[in-house]
């Protein structure tokens, strides 16, 4: 069901995920920024990462995990010397034998920022000026959490008993296969100016990203959901190139989709964004769910050129941009 108004205006959309994926939609993003497609981006960023420099920070100060927030704010950095010097700057990552390895610029800018003002969203507001940020960065709850995955086949000799598998490093990598995930606590109190920003937003765009650990907990959390499922903004869902070893493994497209209305029964959904290379011969299959879904199927070439398993940024650009002109 197409919701939403038409309109020939720039528009403002709302991007949510984490990680990689979300990264990649960002740059995507930025450029529709600079051509004034769009006028208002904001990314809503999970922030449930328990390992690496986050996790060490979460554990020592009892912070958000600063890491895919960083992420966000460096794929908004523009194309000139100021925006890529800063964008390296921030994701510096220290070498070396002592504490500060592996450690990340950008997360300790960010934490620093937290102790100094005390609001993780004014903080964040001032990393993205110092950047040139071209859009805002908000955390999608503000209360530390992990993720916990019921998972199959790591029982031996009882491949369908359920295993509880916690933290987002745990559950990405899990050698089983998931079932579901939620969040502890169970309702994380979400960050207001987010819910706001998918309240009032044109477009809201779901994916790419690590399916379990960095998209579907968006939907876990309870005002966050409600808002998605209320918003008149149109829902677009990017799928995945390919399957995730440990979390997605022998996935489909369709799997994909599956597992989010599951989550989010009540979510709607206008557009899906898929690869035509990674679709392949199961077209039919997935023009049928998502036919069944209401939503309308995007079939487009958005895979790198190089053999990996990520999006173009300039093949994403133009995709968000058709389906934008499209409405």
């Amino acid at each position: 069901m197409t919701r939403g108004v038409t309109s020939l205006r720039a528009q403002s959309v709302v991007a949510l995920g984490g990680g990689h994926g979300l990264h990649a939609s960002l740059q995507a993003l930025r450029r529709l920024v600079a051509d004034l497609t769009v006028d208002e981006l904001t990314a809503i960023v999970t922030v449930a990462d328990n390992g690496g420099s986050s996790g060490r920070l979460r554990g020592e100060f009892g912070v958000l995990p600063p890491g895919d927030l960083r992420m966000a704010l460096a794929a908004l950095c523009g194309d000139d010397r100021w925006g890529d010097t800063w964008a390296r700057v921030v994701q510096h990552r220290f070498e070396g034998e002592g504490e500060m390895r592996g450690h990340v610029v950008g997360n300790l800018l960010i934490v620093a920022l937290w102790e100094l003002l005390g609001d993780h969203v004014d903080a964040l507001d001032l990393v993205g000026r110092l950047l040139g940020a071209s859009g805002r960065v908000l955390p999608m709850a503000l209360t530390p959490m992990d993720i916990t995955a019921e998972v199959r086949g790591l029982v031996p000799g009882d491949p369908e008993a359920l295993t509880t598998v916690r933290g987002q490093v745990e559950v990405a990598t899990t050698d089983g296969v998931i079932s579901s995930i939620a969040l502890d606590p169970p309702d994380p109190e979400a960050c207001p100016q987010a819910i706001e920003a998918v309240r009032t937003a044109d477009w809201v765009v779901i994916g790419p990203g690590s399916w379990f650990s960095s998209v579907i907990p968006h939907v876990m959390v309870p005002t966050l959901r409600s808002a998605l499922a209320q918003t008149d903004a149109r829902v677009i869902v990017v799928l995945n190139l390919e399957e995730q070893a440990g979390e997605t493994g022998g996935f489909s497209p369709e799997d994909h989709l599956a597992v989010l209305a599951e989550h989010a029964p009540d979510l709607t959904v206008h557009t899906v964004l898929a690869d035509r290379g990674s679709v392949g011969e199961g077209l039919a299959g997935l023009a049928h769910i998502v036919a069944a879904y209401g939503a309308e199927l995007v079939v487009d070439d958005v895979a790198a050129n190089d053999g990996s398993p990520r999006h173009d940024v300039v093949k994403l650009a133009d995709a968000y941009s058709r389906i934008l002109a499209r409405g």
